[in-house]
């Protein structure tokens, strides 16, 4: 981003406000125009609370999805959604959450809904000059809570059912004009240590193939946050050199839950494409101060120019309270500008 250095950015979810989070445990109580009303004021918060930040990049807070990922099931036919938790009680993991059942060919006959969320976030959204982010997760993330059966034999099976469905998405969100979308592969990047990585690239640029070059594609790679947990080895160096040749023009790594070990990996990614820091660390509820924003900046310049570097938090913000992530959000774009002042 030779035109804007030091770019600030989100991953793509926000924190529901409460009265949503309330109203969607009651929505029997509301007719279909009141949902809808909320779905508005719930994206106009989201987006309210980004611009008083002061982002370069917005997104609509995924505030119409109860999950990054998982919602996009509602959308597929073919699977039966399971109706209980594998484990209520104990301590919060991903465990918590299992597994839906494949019942038929796994078909997406009215898209993902990226789409009309990004509608919805043009519409809501002010002219005010920043960048409007979708981000849909790639088949292999997406296929992580589908069982494989007769038909779709393993998770690479499953993946390569939902691979079309995303690239459509994304042809979808690209028609609609976006100009900016993120590919998350967080899958990838936990299971890095331990599967083929050529074969993760392949996958990856192949969903990807029909929109590279026609908007500004990132991909999102962390290790987990689910109630502010992770899940996978929490390493990059696994995924290089080969992440190296996913087909984007930006790729983000968690930086800050992991006190930035490994920052120096982040001079080869500069080499082929943007780097996004996750430079915030949304599972702690420590609030870093703008003076270490810029530390953190300055620490990350001396691995890649500041023409490549994108900030952003390690991850999306949903499992982080909405008064944390407020502050982190204002504390870390006030950071990058001090930072960008001295350029």
């Amino acid at each position: 981003m030779k035109d804007n250095p030091l770019r600030t950015s989100v991953i793509g979810s926000y924190p529901f406000p409460s009265w949503l989070e309330f109203a969607s445990a009651h929505l029997p109580s509301f007719g279909t125009a009141d949902v809808s009303e909320m779905q508005d004021d719930a994206v106009v918060a989201a987006i309210h609370d980004q611009l008083t930040a002061g982002l370069d990049v917005i997104t609509d807070g995924e505030q119409t999805r109860f999950d990054f990922n998982l919602s996009f099931y509602g959308y597929l036919s073919g699977i039966e959604l399971e109706s209980k938790s594998p484990r209520l009680h104990g301590p919060p993991a991903h465990d918590q959450r299992g597994k839906h059942t494949i019942s038929g060919e796994l078909t997406a006959p009215n898209g993902l809904g990226a789409v009309e969320e990004y509608e919805r976030l043009k519409r809501l959204a002010p002219d005010s000059g920043v960048t409007l982010k979708a981000s849909v997760p790639g088949p292999y993330t997406l296929s992580g809570r589908l069982l494989p059966n007769d038909q779709y034999p393993d998770r690479y099976a499953i993946t390569e059912a939902l691979l079309p469905m995303v690239r459509k998405e994304l042809e979808g969100l690209v028609a609609a004009g976006c100009e900016e979308i993120s590919v998350d592969e967080p899958s990838m990047s936990c299971y890095a240590y331990k599967e083929d990585t050529a074969r993760f690239v392949d996958i990856f640029n192949r969903t990807v193939e029909s929109v590279y070059g026609k908007t500004r594609l990132c991909t999102h790679l962390c290790f987990g946050n689910f109630k502010g947990h992770a899940v996978g080895l929490r390493h990059i160096a696994p995924m290089f050199p080969a992440f190296l040749d996913f087909k984007a023009d930006e790729m983000h790594v968690e930086m800050a839950s992991r006190e930035f070990a490994e920052i120096e990996l982040i001079s080869q990614i500069a080499e082929r494409m943007d780097v996004a820091v996750g430079i915030v660390d949304v599972k702690s509820y420590y609030i870093e101060t703008a003076d270490d924003i810029r530390d953190r900046v300055k620490l990350c310049l001396q691995h890649a120019p500041a023409d490549k570097l994108v900030f952003a938090p390690d991850c999306g913000l949903s499992q982080t309270a909405r008064w944390a992530a407020k502050r982190k959000l204002v504390n870390m774009v006030e950071g990058v500008k001090a930072v960008r002042k001295e350029l």
